[in-house]
């Protein structure tokens, strides 16, 4: 049996309003990133994958089975949304353990995977800690423990990062990272640097449909030659976000240093820069909305 998800004209509605428009997308094993903006439907897509939402139209299908049959899908997928709860007043291992049981894992299943699991996600120093008591990234690396409790071939993680410090971002990314060797590992976020860090195949997703799929560096790739910087005074900066879209901004004492696109040299004191993922992005946002 493959490890692929295959999407194939999905479209999806809540009552009259439609969340996802004919969006035909290959996913295979690896990190593959679900970048756009809030309410770009990255979490809509992510719920249908995980039969938590019924398919509207269109066909679906997670390691070749189709995501109607719902029961063996479950088996095979983990999923780690947005906003993620455990029971606070149970200890870490008491939670996992519960959960455990909840998936259909025998004890001698559970002595055997649940340490193994706090190891590879360092809670392995915190198993009688209340889970009320642990950090916010403390919290996310025991929902990815929980996750793969059951050793699913597909994880879906939804916004992981957001709230996090810088360290424990980078600690979660790399986590992410050493799972997505085995098995899928959908990573949706509307943070750059969380895709720039982690994924190499991607896919672009604004209002409802798939606007972009394909590498990060083939993305990067359509933004070269159109990415500039230029040391300004606050008062042209003004007069610059009319004319084209900025993407940083640096303080200098009176004057600001100012990274954005534009088709071609817009100034003699401008200077070609290499692009990053972040310029490609917005580059590929305003071109889709006619904004360039």
């Amino acid at each position: 049996m493959s490890t692929t998800i295959k999407i194939r004209n999905l479209n999806q509605y809540y009552g009259k309003k439609q969340a996802l428009c004919d969006v035909n997308l290959t996913i295979e094993t690896g990190m593959f990133g679900l970048l756009g903006r809030n309410g770009a439907g990255k979490t809509t897509l992510m719920k249908v994958i995980a039969t938590l939402l019924p398919v509207s139209e269109g066909e679906v299908s997670v390691c070749g089975r189709n995501v109607q049959r719902a029961k063996e899908i479950r088996k095979m997928v983990g999923y780690l949304p947005q906003e993620f709860s455990m029971y606070p007043y149970m200890t870490v291992y008491e939670a996992m353990d519960y959960l455990g049981v909840l998936s259909g894992l025998n004890k001698d299943m559970r002595k055997q995977r649940i340490p193994k699991l706090l190891k590879k996600v360092n809670l392995q120093d915190d198993k009688r800690k209340k889970v009320k008591a642990l950090s916010g990234g403390m919290k996310r690396r025991l929902g990815i423990a929980q996750a793969i409790l059951h050793n699913p071939r597909v994880l879906i993680v939804d916004e992981p990062t957001a709230g996090l410090d810088p360290e424990e971002r980078v600690r979660f990314r790399n986590l992410l990272c050493e799972i997505a060797e085995e098995r899928i590992v959908i990573l949706s976020t509307h943070i750059v640097g969380d895709i720039e860090a982690t994924c190499e195949d991607i896919a672009v997703l604004d209002e409802g449909s798939v606007i972009y799929q394909g590498t990060v560096t083939d993305l990067i790739s359509m933004t070269e030659g159109k990415v500039y910087s230029a040391e300004i005074s606050k008062r042209e900066l003004e007069i610059l976000k009319k004319d084209y879209i900025v993407t940083s901004m640096l303080t200098l004492g009176n004057n600001v240093m100012a990274r954005f696109l534009a088709e071609e040299k817009p100034f003699a004191s401008a200077k070609l820069c290499e692009a990053g993922v972040e310029d490609a992005y917005m580059y590929l946002m305003h071109t889709e909305r006619g904004e360039l």
